[in-house]
């Protein structure tokens, strides 16, 4: 259960760990380092050329399919083995190297349907249908061109130095992160079957709120358990001038959301972050028309999977005993429906965590790597981990704002740009920079321990 004990102790670990953390980390030499940052340098104009083509060519989730082509032919020149359509445009590509530990990097495919107002010269322009059928805009509004490119670098950076490290890469190009679905279907079609099963998850995202050139990492749970939940509350319809005739479905919704918010607040310790939202509430189509039917769509997240099944079993009893109460029937009472789009919490493994971040202060510098608190946000890479038996994982995360709008947003004198916002743009030199750097080093740290 994820409280103040359970923090307490992954506190104790990383203090235990980060102490003789410099015993098991790889000891990267200043030499090393240098030639690295100089490697990246070069081979940054193609990484932009990249990036800005992916930007400005974003696909929706499920229907990546030029995306995943240009990640598979990436991988295919660099020599690893590419399989395509792994779970849908899903992309695995194995790069075997000598006796060691099997790492796998992942990157996330898929855009928004987001309008950009960028401005940017490579702004996006593209459009396509949604599954609705609605033509929509694309943007690559959750910076997912970053990880694409940083992925690609570090790629090229690994297979430069294959003579520093012994092992099995496996890189993958995941589809529709952004559903909740990409790693489930690649899951679902063999990933761990078909392809090497990883000693190591790993994968970055980036961060709105955090300097370019720093990266943050979170001990334990980062992500959280994210549901879709609707909920159909069924009444006996009528005029609006003779209610008392009527069980208005209205009425009874509106008793529900109220009373949902006693979850959170009443069944739920304060230790153990929680969240019930409704975020949309739809019912009747005329003034004096009591409908049938009320429709609440909610957003549940949580992270400890007992949490998660006590706020579900909450919202089913809340919904059916406030219709029981109202007077409808065994028949008519509401529905309530987990949609499939769910995605699991996300749990960085504490002692992995603590290693790479011990790494990284040596390799970017200590001021440039910050622990940072978790968020309520979803994540579907924690499908990995979570596969028995459990593999260690870990994402960071990727500071993409010019450090000086950090300090005018610290200031109060502009606003950032949110994740999913039409307006986020990223620092994209020194992020992809420090990306690859980042991924490059702890992905031979982990071969050559």
């Amino acid at each position: 259960m994820w409280g103040s004990q359970q923090q307490r102790h992954i506190k104790m670990q990383s203090y235990l760990f980060r102490a003789f953390a410099t015993v098991l980390a790889c000891a990267f030499s200043p030499a090393f380092a240098a030639d690295l940052n100089e490697s990246i340098e070069n081979d940054y104009a193609y990484l932009e050329s990249l990036y800005q083509h992916l930007h400005q060519n974003p696909e929706l989730s499920f229907r990546e399919e030029e995306t995943s082509k240009r990640i598979a032919q990436e991988l295919t020149d660099l020599g690893f083995t590419v399989t395509q359509n792994v779970g849908g445009y899903g992309v695995v590509g194995v790069l075997e190297n000598g006796d060691g530990p099997t790492v796998l990097v992942r990157t996330d495919l898929d855009a928004l349907p987001v309008q950009e107002e960028t401005g940017l010269p490579y702004a996006s322009k593209a459009t396509a249908k949604e599954l609705t059928g609605q033509k929509v805009s694309v943007m690559h509004a959750c910076g997912h061109d970053v990880h694409m490119t940083v992925f690609v670098g570090t790629a090229r950076r690994l297979v430069e130095r294959k003579s520093d490290w012994k092992g099995t890469l496996v890189m993958i190009g995941q589809p529709a992160e952004e559903r909740g679905a990409g790693a489930r279907a690649m899951l679902a079609d063999g990933l761990f079957t078909r392809f090497p099963r990883p000693d190591y998850n790993l994968a970055l995202h980036v961060n709105p709120a955090l300097a370019s050139g720093q990266v943050s990492y979170v001990p334990g749970y980062a992500y959280a358990n994210v549901d879709s939940v609707d909920i159909k509350v069924q009444g006996i319809g009528g005029h609006g001038a003779y209610p008392h005739t009527t069980k208005d479905p209205i009425v009874i919704a509106s008793q529900i959301v109220l009373a949902l918010q006693t979850i959170v607040s009443r069944e739920i310790s304060p230790t153990d972050p929680a969240v019930v939202t409704v975020g949309a509430f739809q019912a009747g189509a005329k003034h004096n028309v009591i409908s049938n039917l009320a429709h609440l769509q909610l957003t549940v997240r949580s992270y400890s999977d007992e949490t998660r099944e006590k706020i579900i079993s909450a919202i089913k009893r809340i919904s059916e005993n406030t219709a029981r109460a109202a007077g409808l029937p065994k028949d008519k009472l509401p529905t309530v429906e987990l949609k499939k789009e769910y995605t699991p919490a996300l749990w960085n493994d504490p002692k992995l965590t603590n290693r790479v971040a011990n790494l990284l202060e040596g390799t970017l510098g200590a001021e440039n790597v910050k622990e940072s608190k978790p968020v309520m946000g979803g994540e579907d890479f924690g499908r990995y981990g979570r596969e028995e038996p459990k593999i260690p994982s870990l994402m960071l995360s990727l500071g993409a704002v010019e450090p000086g709008r950090i300090a005018d947003a610290a200031r109060g004198r502009i606003s950032l740009p949110s994740l999913h916002s039409s307006k986020f743009a990223p620092d994209t030199e020194r992020t992809v920079k420090t990306g690859v750097l980042a991924m490059t080093t702890t992905v031979m740290d982990l071969f050559n321990n």
